[in-house]
Parts: C-alpha cells; structure tokens; sequence
C-alpha cells in the first residue's frame, strides 16, 4: 500500500513545493480579495454600484480602479495556483503560471519603453495630471489623490500653480463665481508648523499675488518635475521594489512549473 504523496515507481509529487507554492498564493488570495473588497465598498459608498453609468462620467481617472484591476488580477491568479496546488491540477497550474508570466513579460516591456521614451513618458504624465486637476471636484477619491500628491511631492499642478486655471473652480476668468477663484487647493500651501487646525482656506486668491509672494505660501514647483527629482533620489529603493515583485514572480512561475513536471512525472509511471 502506498503511504504519502503520490508514489509511482519513484516518482512523487515533491509536498515541499506543493504547499510551499499553495501558501505563497493563499497569502495572494487573500490579499487580491481584500484589494477587490476595498474597491467594491468604495464604489458602494459613492453610489457606483447602484448606477454603473457613472463609471464613464468622471473626466479624471478613479483611484478606486486599481484596487479593483490589482486585487481581481490577484483574485484569480491567487485562486488558480492555491487550488491548482491543492488538488494537483495542471490546467490550473499552467494558467498560473502563463498568467504570470504574461504579467512579467508586459512590466518588462513597460520598463524599456518607459527608459526609451522617456519625454513621451512625461508628456502623457503632464496630460494625466491636468486632465485629473479638471475633474478635482468631480469625485472625493481622486481629490484625495491629487491632495496626497501634492503634499508629498511638495508640489502644486503638473507644471506649476497655474495649472489649476484648468479646473472651473479655480481659473482666473472674471466669469467664475467661485470663492476659490484664483487660488489653489490647500493641499499646494507650504504648512505653518505652529498651526495645530488645518486651513482649508490657505490657498484663496493667492494666484493674485506675485511669483515670488506665492513662494511665501505655497509650492510653486510642478508635480511632474517634482516626481522626477524623487525618482532619482530614491532610484535604488524604487528599483529594489521592481527586482524583487520580478524575483516573487519568477519564483511562482518556477514552482508552478516543477509541480506540473512532477506531477506529469507520476502520472506516466502509472
């Protein structure tokens, strides 16, 4: 009688890498539902679900997609090589596996592309960035966005404060009724460290001063440029993070491609 895995004629099913690569995608799984969870609440809480012709009708880009994109790819990558290595079925653990590699191979060709064409590269980023500074009041997740951005980047606009002449609320035009007019959010003002409220209001009017008053209070550098200089100052960090989801791929492809073998192994000795 046969004890352990499965055993013909000296060829077994290696259990180390069977569940090795069963928990490395459990961890997957689980994650990619969490990401997708995440996206569907918010899409709920904003009404989404109940009306999915909105999706079309933000000008800018939803933050919400990527969790939604990232944790469905997750989602069924993770589900295919968990129950593939569950239950030793190779359709499954190939479909992993070429899944995967597919996803390494269009972020390998995405990174060339990227180096070669750099300026084309920072031009859809310019046009990114102002066609999502149009939509700002159009939807609270990408306000968040482009609030955190700024922040973080010390920044304000793709190129500079006058890019927000492009969002209705804030253009200069002797038309515009808003309060903002002329200004910019106030996630583009240089915080007082001796203020313990947040002022909403820090960015009013200030378009109407000079360049070099507005440097007094808030970011006159561009985000694209900004995000530039952060790339560069960070190339080693950003790169080790690229290597390694590159290594954890290869490293699932590689499992998934021994248990296939050992599996095809046992299967002709029987």
């Amino acid at each position: 009688m046969l004890s352990g895995p499965l055993h013909y004629k000296g060829a077994e099913v290696s259990c180390c890498v069977k569940y090795v690569l069963f928990g490395f995608n459990i961890v997957f799984w689980l994650l990619g539902a969490a990401f997708l969870g995440i996206g569907l609440w918010a899409w709920a809480e904003k009404g989404v679900l109940s009306n999915l012709s909105s999706i079309t009708d933000l000008g800018g880009f939803d933050p919400v997609w990527l969790f939604i994109v990232v944790g469905g790819v997750m989602f069924i990558l993770g589900f295919a090589g968990c129950i593939g290595a569950l239950r030793e079925n190779t359709v499954l653990l190939k479909f992993f596996s070429v899944f995967l590699g597919l996803i390494f191979f269009l972020e390998l060709t995405a990174g060339i592309l990227a180096f070669v064409f750099k300026d084309w590269i920072k031009d859809q980023l310019n046009l990114f960035i102002n066609n999502n500074v149009k939509a700002y009041r159009d939807d609270i997740d990408l306000q968040n966005l482009i609030d955190f951005a700024q922040e973080y980047w010390s920044c304000c606009g793709a190129h500079g404060p006058n890019d927000w002449n492009l969002n209705i609320y804030f253009n200069c035009t002797e038309q515009n009724p808003s309060r903002e007019r002329c200004g910019v959010p106030f996630s583009c003002c240089v915080k007082d460290p001796a203020e313990d409220v947040l002022n909403t209001q820090c960015g009013y009017d200030v378009r109407l001063e000079g360049e070099l008053d507005q440097q007094r209070y808030i970011y006159t550098k561009g985000c694209v440029g900004q995000f530039e200089k952060w790339l560069q100052d960070n190339l080693i960090v950003v790169a080790g993070i690229f290597v390694g989801i590159a290594l954890l791929q290869i490293f699932g492809i590689c499992l998934a491609q021994n248990l296939v073998s050992d599996i095809k192994a046992v299967k002709a000795n029987w």
